[in-house]
């Protein structure tokens, strides 16, 4: 007769195997390759805020000293006339593609910048039925004789990405005598000093091919947008050098006007003929030519997510950001995007799989101790020891990105005295352990999913890939989006409400005025 084997005892069996399994050699590999990812991770973080914090520090000291505008120039020799007269005119170029919550305060923070030289903001929308068209008009109507700005209507693009032909348009229409242009996001929040700082950068090292900077999220409370948060929050650690980079973001870029004059190291024809992605594209560009880029300590700007970030359009903006991996402009380019792509998939699967053997661990433990057997006899204190580090590290790494978040929102607090103060009150840890996890499971995914669909619907905009470059762009009416992704703008239809005339924008008037008699010398 045969012997029936209790559901428990199978249990039981089963637990002890997997176990035993997992702290055999491979069980202990996984661990420990998951504690030096995070403490990778930490160590990035803690280094990126030392940087950040000593900004603050300098920023600080020098206002003890008396320049109570150490957040536009440190060096109070900077704010005198003979210096202030000599700053070079810079052409900020802002493709626009909807209307979204965030939208006027970000297109205020742009145009009221305090830098001392002759400054012109061209917002670049693809048609007039785009819904940012209207907003605009209007600020500009506010800011008449003010600020030198103007709406261009650039078209559709044929044969690269809505953003990178909208900026190749504004190139094509700044200034002539324009010594810089600076491609910014509309959802990027400057502080007064930004532009200055940048071009000071700039002016000192005529080395630089490209200036950029970074984005500080601000989630929402939703889990999409913590999501988000955490994909971005590791690439912080590589624009929080102080200096020399080869991060390129593509919402804050300055670089020399000539250079698209000249259409140096084709970065013109490299963006228009193909060009998917336009700062992948133009860091492919300095890579090849051993061209410098940079990202200043202050250049780091508060980006406040959508309210109603769902899930769904977060999965989209994963969709983007490896769908950027497949386009490329060079055999070489195409090899460095490939193995990003793979080293990527790695880490995320190697951050993930020490959670998913800690759980196993951590079950079987509490099964074996209900049943009163002893740790000793079922081998489980090696795996509970193994979960135990991997806990401490987890702890640390979290400590380290809440730590280098809280630095960033007190420097951008410091940079923008008189706006908003943000914080992170609303900041919740455990969601951004959730969103570290379900963001590296997503990753590889969507990995896999951008690279065999060679398409992405971006904007309402479907782009089509081929051997790395836009080859078919389609515009149906059945496929377009309502919302964009991140911040939630409106794509068809939104207006704009009126917003208050604040503090900044009298200091940048009283600034333009100050121009105006030095420009008849």
């Amino acid at each position: 007769m045969e012997e029936v084997v209790s559901p428990f005892e199978s249990v039981d069996s089963f637990l002890f195997s997997a176990s035993s399994a997992l702290t055999g050699p491979l069980g202990r590999f996984v661990h420990i390759q998951g504690c030096v990812v995070l403490f990778l991770l930490a160590l990035g973080w803690t280094g990126a805020a030392y940087v950040r914090r000593r900004e603050i520090k300098k920023i600080r000291t020098s206002m003890r000293s008396g320049n109570s505008l150490a957040f536009l120039y440190q060096d109070i020799d900077q704010f005198e006339h003979s210096k202030q007269a000599k700053l070079p005119r810079v052409t900020v170029v802002l493709p626009l593609k909807g209307f979204g919550e965030h939208n006027l305060h970000n297109w205020r923070s742009q145009m009221t910048s305090l830098y001392g030289g002759p400054t012109e903001f061209l917002f670049m929308v693809e048609s007039k039925q785009d819904p940012a068209y209207h907003a605009v008009s209007r600020l500009l109507t506010e800011y008449k004789d003010n600020v030198e700005a103007k709406i261009i209507v650039a078209g559709q693009s044929t044969t690269c990405s809505q953003k990178i032909h909208n900026q190749l348009v504004g190139a094509e229409n700044m200034h002539k005598d324009s010594k810089y242009i600076l491609f910014l996001d509309d959802d990027v929040r400057l502080h007064p000093g930004s532009i200055g700082a940048l071009t000071a950068e700039m002016e000192k090292n005529p080395d630089i091919f490209i200036q950029t900077g970074y984005p500080l999220d601000l989630p929402s409370g939703s889990l999409g947008s913590y999501c988000i948060y955490e994909y971005h929050m590791p690439c912080s650690i590589g624009f929080a050098t102080g200096g020399k980079t080869f991060f390129l973001w593509g919402g804050c870029m300055m670089m020399h006007s000539d250079d698209f004059r000249k259409d140096t190291h084709g970065v013109v024809s490299g963006l228009r003929d193909g060009g998917y992605s336009d700062d992948m594209t133009l860091a492919a560009i300095a890579g090849a030519h051993k061209r410098l880029i940079t990202s200043p300590p202050v250049a780091v700007f508060p980006h406040p997510l959508a309210s109603d970030l769902t899930f769904s359009r977060c999965w989209n903006y994963l969709r983007k950001q490896t769908f950027v991996l497949e386009s490329y402009i060079t055999y070489e380019n195409w090899i460095r995007n490939r193995v990003l792509f793979f080293v990527h998939v790695y880490i995320s699967w190697a951050f993930v799989a020490p959670y998913i053997l800690s759980v196993i661990h951590i079950v079987a433990a509490l099964w074996f101790q209900s049943k009163s057997y002893l740790l000793e006899e079922t081998n489980l204190s090696t795996g509970l020891f193994l979960v135990g580090w991997h806990a401490l590290f987890t702890l640390w790494a979290l400590l380290a990105v809440w730590n280098l978040t809280r630095v960033e929102v007190q420097l951008c607090n410091v940079l923008s005295p008189e706006g908003p103060q943000i914080s992170i009150a609303s900041y919740n840890l455990f969601l951004v352990f959730i969103a570290l996890l379900v963001g590296n499971v997503l990753f590889p995914i969507c990995a896999l999913r951008s690279h065999f669909s060679q398409c992405i619907n971006w904007s309402g905009i479907v782009y089509h890939l081929k051997n790395g470059k836009i080859h078919k762009i389609d515009r149906k009416k059945e496929k377009a989006q309502k919302f964009t992704d991140l911040s939630g703008k409106h794509l068809h239809g939104r207006r704009a409400a009126k917003n208050k005339i604040s503090v900044l924008f009298s200091l940048s008037r009283c600034m333009i005025r100050w121009q105006k008699p030095r420009k008849s010398e």
